[in-house]
């Protein structure tokens, strides 16, 4: 496919490193100020440098309140039953389809983790899509890692709490690890290390294993030992449980409110 980038910012440009790796596709980004792109990736300034019907995707990927006065530029370039791809957050489908007509569009939501293609990512079609577009899309987004295709908007809103704002959650948590390892008095290399390779090791023997996280959890919590002391200050009143169940509802309900 020959896909055009409007932006090449940082989600932009992470997971166009990733696309750029995996070769089969032709890329251009459009962005007035060249950003430092892969090899063979070309690159325009403006919308007029492009010629008309040569693109068979066009991912957007500039700041959502950007994209009503930059997106009918470039609606010129894209191929007779091409379609147009959002990474951007909190502009849902149908302020899409103000701007470029009902033409097939494409709305994602990736994470942070597609830098290094393990992202996840969801993505929702509307009804002017084909199912040869969907797939076609699908497949290109999970160059970059998991991708999962979504029946509603909602769903996209419900998933940008979850894995979209899932890392910042997750580096807040690996942040007051290391503070907490450190207290312990470890260096911060050493609480760095410590942290970082308990959970990508952690994280690895669940993916491996068929057992619940419940089953794994209780393997290796001995009665009246470390870790069930750990546990009971972690899990006490419930605390664990509602701070994350509070936190991706406070998430969800300002992903509704943005779209």
């Amino acid at each position: 496919m020959n896909i055009l980038l409007i932006g090449c910012g940082k989600m932009g440009g992470a997971m166009l490193r990733q696309w750029a790796a995996g070769g089969g596709n032709s890329f251009t980004v459009a962005d007035p100020v060249k950003p430092d792109l892969p090899e063979g990736v070309s690159h325009v300034s403006k919308a007029t440098d492009l010629p008309e019907a040569a693109f068979d995707v066009i991912v957007i990927a500039i700041k959502p309140q950007m994209i009503a006065d930059l997106l009918p530029d470039y609606i010129h370039a894209l191929k007779p039953g091409g379609c147009f791809v959002s990474i951007a957050a909190g502009f849902s489908i149908g302020k899409l389809e103000e701007i470029v007509g009902h033409l097939p569009v494409i709305r994602v939501m990736p994470n942070l983790a597609a830098m290094v293609g393990l992202g996840v990512s969801g993505l929702y079609a509307n009804d002017a899509c084909s199912d040869q577009q969907t797939k076609d899309v699908t497949a290109f987004i999970a160059e970059t890692g998991r991708c999962v295709r979504l029946d509603s908007e909602d769903e996209i809103d419900r998933l940008t709490a979850v894995s979209g704002s899932g890392p910042g959650y997750i580096f807040e948590v690996m942040r007051t690890y290391v503070d907490a390892a450190k207290e312990l008095g470890f260096d911060h290399d050493t609480a760095r290390a410590l942290v970082f390779d308990t959970i990508t090791g952690t994280v690895e023997a669940a993916r491996q294993s068929d057992a619940s996280l419940e089953e794994l959890r209780n393997s290796v919590t001995s009665k009246n030992g470390t870790t069930e002391a750990g546990l009971n200050e972690l899990r006490r009143d419930g605390q664990l449980e509602s701070l994350f169940a509070n936190t991706v509802q406070a998430a969800y309900r300002r992903a509704t409110e943005l779209r």
